[in-house]
Parts: structure tokens; C-alpha cells; sequence
């Protein structure tokens, strides 16, 4: 049969179980928006701008595992994409990412036209792999390619650049050329751990007498949540989860102590300080896991490293068992090695003493007072925790804001709370939400943020509204880049450009058709959650904050000096 390029394309990414693209439409992109239109079975969601697109389809992807198209036509529409790629692949989340550019005989090289672009460049460093494609007939090859690349091993985002005459281009394609299971060019499952790893990393857990788990995005990738609270039983650890973890065991858990890394309170400092033996599943030990002197997991403890990604095995934390594995084949594994046992060596009072002392702390943060007209933030995502029905999604935007929400909202199961611990870029959470309004829409979907990170992504209501998808987006409102004000003042004395005072949100939100409501006590906050609700609209709900500096940021800039002292004497 005679096929366009771009309609190989769009029955290639059918194959593969796309059912969504996301982008700003563009004449280069028309072919393949012509291909999704005549079949209506990838939907196509149009964003104001690309780099909301890219985050939208992370987000599909951290929700519920499975990919989604982000497009972006050539020049400044990659270029914006490439703003939220970053998001994908420093969170090790899968996107396919395409581009168009100019006609074969002006581009690689590039002849001088308006918009040129060596898109295959700008992508590189952010992908975990990228292509031109030049001919029409290597469309297969490469997108299977592309999936194959993408979801093995250490998810991410991977990248096609299409030239607009190879989407429009035509050529002769079997349905046996087409339909290939993707199983017969790509492994679905996998690699199991080597048996004699297993068996070391049982022979510690066994003799452990404080042993500590460490969840991160490897264990919610590989659905081991189940794995994993059933090994903390048997156990009687405590468990940490980094930000891409959260839920892997319910804050109400008595086996939790904390999540977030460095900033996630006492009783994780203390439960990573004094354990002997750490198994860490599916985490990379970021920035989030050290401080001034290194990896949080140190010499003194015996850690079992488990991580589907070789580069994450070894650096920045050393360990005494290193297994390359998918986490939840890998705890399969070591709980059968560890089954029939009657007992372990764990001290009595090894995961009371942490508990306790994470209670005390959660209620430390409850008991906080404001100090001025506008709402303390732990007074303010103490009435969101309370308003949330159990189900709810939730997104953390913003830098300081988050460690409020980290910290005092529940998370009772994973793919319900959202960070971006990985690039941090402020304004990811409403595209975060609006996408996963889309795979959930019978939950309701909360993006909390800041008011300077807000202003990154603001547009997307519009997206939101002509779309019905009725996130509420809570906006912490201290009227200023808050963290950003308090640094310049305690290190040089100064204050510039840090002022956000005079925007009203509620009103910018109503302006886009959307319901929008200023809250200025936290009394206020349950009445104007549930009128948001009841509008069935995206909402903006616009809450007075003063800006306090959260108890754990000290730790936060003890992990930013890691390695500053060795570079600067």
C-alpha cells in the first residue's frame, strides 16, 4: 500500500499503545496532523506553548507508565520543546519527542532559511538518544528504534527529527512492515539480578541489626510497591522514598519515616546515619541524597545498591553489593531467598525510635503560628491535606513551596503525588496536572505552586478550560521569589528583582474563562475548595502567604555545598 510518511508514523506509534500527542500546531507538522485526524486514534491536545507539551507527556508517563507524542514544529517550537524535555530526562521519564525542519535539499546543513535549526544538536544532550530521519522508509526502523532505546534499562526521553518532505513523502509498506508485536524488537521484562548477588544481598539483610530501605522511581517503574512493604514487614525496617517515590509506602505507615532526601526531616537523617545496612531500590542517589560530605548512605553502613541503570551502581554512594536489575525482579528474588527464615537480627526498638521521632516531628509542623496578616505555608497545606479526599492527585511545583507539601501532605499510595526533583523547573505542575486529569478524570487533580512559579505556565488555562479539564491550581501567594529574597538578604544584604506583588490570580484565571477565588485565612480555605469543585472548571484558588523559611533548609544548602570547598581552596 502507498502510505505518507507521516501516516507510517502515526500507525508505528499505535502500535506502541500511543494514545496522545501534545504540541502547538504548525504548517511544517500538517501531514502528521492530517495522519492523527483521519483515524482520531492518537488524540491531539493543543498547548500555548511547547514546553508545556513535553511536560504533559512526562507526565503521562510518571502517571501511569505509558508513553505519549510531544511535538514540536522546527526553529523556536523545538527550541521551547527543549525547555520541557528537560523535565523528562533528568526524571528518567520516556517521551517521544519529534521535530520537524526544512525540506531535505535546505537542512543538514542548514542553507540560511528563516527558522533553521540543527535540531539533532539542541536535542542530544537531553535525550537519551536522537535522529534525523532522511527517507521515508527508515520511518520503522528508527521509531522502533526509538522505543527500544527509551524503555530500556534507565527510562527517558528519546528524540526524531523529521524533515516536513519525509512526512509528506510516500512510499510503498506491507502491513507485515507495520504491525510487528513490539516484542519481536524490543525486551518487555527485565534483566532478572544474578543469583549469587541475591544471595550476598540476603546474607545482610539477614544479620542486619538497623537495616533501612530506600525506595526511589526504580520501584514505582517496576509496580514493586507491593514488593516492598511486604520486605519492610518481614524486615521491620523503616522505609525512605525519594520525590520519585512517594506513596511506596503510606505516610500513615509505621514503617515510614520520611521521603524527599535530605529535606525529608529527623528521623530519615537519623534512620540513614545509624543504620548498618541500607538496600536502595531504583535510586540514583542524587543531589537529594547527599550533603557537604557526600552520599547520606556513608562508609559506616553496608548499602545494596539495586538499580536497573549501571551508571547508578557505584557513585555517588559505594556499596558492598551492586546488582543491575530491575528493582521488583530483584526484590522477588531476595524475599524468596529470605523466605522460611524465623526471624532476623533486628534491635527491638530499631523502627519505633524512628517513627516516634517522626511523629513529633509532623506534629512540630502542625503546631507552627503565622506572624504577620497573610497564612504561615504549613498552615495553609495543613487545610489542603485536610480538604484532599484520600484519592486526590497531587503536584508539588515550585522550589521552596514544595518542601511544605513534601512534608505535611499524605501520600497513601504512589503515581498520586508529583515532584520534579530531576530539573526542578518551576512551572511543570500545571501541565503536570492538566495531563493527568486526562488519565484520571473521575479524580480530582490539585497543582500546588508558587506564585513565581506559576507565572511560567499560567497560559495552560487556556489549554485546561478548552479542553474541561478542571484542575484547581492552589497558588501559594507571598507576593515575591521568596526563597530567592531571603538568600540575597542574609548573604550580601541586597534585594533585586525578587518583587511579584499586584497580580491577582483569582482574576487572571476568571479572565481566561476559568474560576478563580482569593483566600486570605485558612478558614477560608475548605468553602473555596469546594466552590471550585462544584464549578466543574479549571480554578485557580489565590492564597495569601508570608514567606517562612522551612526547617529543613538548612539541610537543602548543605547538599548545594557538596564538593564547593575542594573546588574553591
Amino acid at each position: 500500500m502507498t502510505l505518507t510518511g507521516a501516516q507510517i508514523l502515526e500507525r508505528l506509534l499505535v502500535n506502541e499503545g500511543v494514545t496522545t500527542a501534545f504540541g502547538v500546531v504548525g504548517g511544517k507538522l500538517a501531514s502528521l496532523l492530517h495522519a492523527m485526524h483521519r483515524t482520531q486514534r492518537i488524540r491531539f491536545v493543543g498547548t500555548r506553548h511547547e514546553a508545556a507539551a513535553a511536560m504533559m507527556a512526562a507526565a503521562t508517563y510518571a502517571g501511569t507508565g505509558r508513553v505519549a507524542l510531544a511535538l514540536g514544529e522546527m526553529g523556536p517550537g523545538s527550541l521551547n520543546l527543549a525547555a520541557g524535555a528537560g523535565v523528562a530526562f533528568n526524571n528518567n521519564l520516556a517521551v517521544l519527542l519529534v521535530t520537524t525542519n526544512q525540506h531535505r535539499a535546505a537542512s543538514y546543513p542548514h542553507a540560511g532559511m528563516f527558522m533553521d535549526l540543527d535540531a539533532a544538536s539542541l536535542f542530544k544532550p537531553i535525550t537519551k538518544w536522537n535522529a534525523v530521519v532522511s527517507d521515508p522508509r527508515r520511518i520503522p526502523d528508527l521509531v522502533r528504534r526509538a522505543f527500544r532505546e527509551m524503555l530500556s534499562g534507565r527510562p527517558g526521553p528519546v528524540h526524531l527529527d523529521i524533515p516536513q518532505d519525509v512526512l509528506s513523502a510516500t512510499c510503498e509498506m506491507s502491513d507485515e512492515q507495520l504491525d510487528l508485536a513490539p516484542a519481536r524488537y524490543r525486551s518487555l521484562m527485565g534483566p532478572r539480578p544474578a543469583p549469587q548477588l541475591v544471595q550476598a544481598a540476603a546474607d545482610l539483610l539477614r544479620s542486619a541489626r538497623r537495616p533501612l530501605i530506600v525506595a526511589g522511581g526504580g520501584v514505582v517503574a517496576s509496580r514493586a510497591e507491593a514488593r516492598t512493604r511486604e520486605l519492610a514487614m518481614r524486615l521491620r525496617a523503616p522505609v525512605v522514598a525519594t520525590q520519585m517515590a512517594l506513596g511506596v509506602v503510606a505516610t500513615d505507615s509505621p514503617h515510614f519515616i520520611g521521603h524527599g532526601g535530605i529535606i525529608g526531616g529527623d528521623a530519615l537523617h537519623a534512620g540513614l546515619a545509624d543504620a548498618d545496612v541500607i538496600l536502595a531500590l531504583g535510586c540514583r542517589f542524587s543531589s537529594w541524597m547527599w550533603d557537604e560530605r557526600g552520599a547520606l548512605a556513608g562508609p559506616r553502613q553496608k548499602l545494596i545498591n539495586v538499580n536497573i541503570d549501571p551508571s547508578a551502581l557505584g557513585a555517588p554512594a559505594l556499596h558492598e553489593v551492586a546488582i543491575q536489575a530491575d528493582a521488583g525482579l530483584a526484590l522477588a528474588d531476595i524475599l524468596d531467598a529470605l523466605s522460611g527464615e524465623a526471624g532476623f537480627a533486628v534491635e527491638q526498638d530499631w523502627l519505633k525510635r524512628l517513627r516516634e521521632q517522626r511523629l513529633a516531628y509532623e506534629t512540630s509542623l502542625r503546631q507552627v503560628k503565622s506572624g504577620g496578616a497573610a497564612m504561615h505555608p504549613a498552615t495553609l497545606t495543613s487545610a489542603i491535606a485536610q480538604a484532599l479526599p484520600k484519592g486526590a492527585i497531587a503536584i508539588y511545583d515550585g522550589g521552596h513551596t514544595s518542601f511544605w507539601s513534601n512534608d505535611i501532605l499524605p501520600a497513601y499510595e504512589t503515581r498520586t503525588r508529583f515532584h520534579d526533583p530531576g530539573m526542578c523547573q518551576l512551572g511543570f505542575g500545571l501541565p503536570y496536572a492538566l495531563a493527568l486529569q486526562m488519565e484520571y478524570p473521575d479524580r480530582p487533580v490539585v497543582n500546588i505552586t508558587g506564585d513565581g512559579s506559576f507565572g511560567f505556565t499560567i497560559q495552560e488555562l487556556d489549554t485546561a478550560r478548552r479542553n474541561r479539564l478542571p484542575v484547581v491550581t492552589i497558588v501559594h501567594n507571598n507576593a515575591a521569589w521568596g526563597i530567592i529574597r531571603a538568600g540575597q538578604r542574609a548573604q550580601l544584604d541586597f534585594e533585586l528583582g525578587t518583587a511579584l506583588d499586584g497580580t491577582d490570580y483569582a482574576a487572571i484565571a476568571r479572565g481566561f474563562g476559568c474560576f478563580g477565588e482569593t483566600v486570605r485565612h485558612a478558614d477560608e480555605f475548605a468553602g473555596a475548595w469546594q466552590r471550585a469543585l462544584q464549578s466543574g472548571l479549571p480554578s485557580v484558588i489565590d492564597c495569601h502567604t508570608e514567606f517562612v523559611p522551612h526547617p529543613n533548609l538548612k539541610a537543602f544548602g548543605r547538599m548545594n555545598a557538596y564538593g564547593f570547598d575542594a573546588l574553591t581552596s
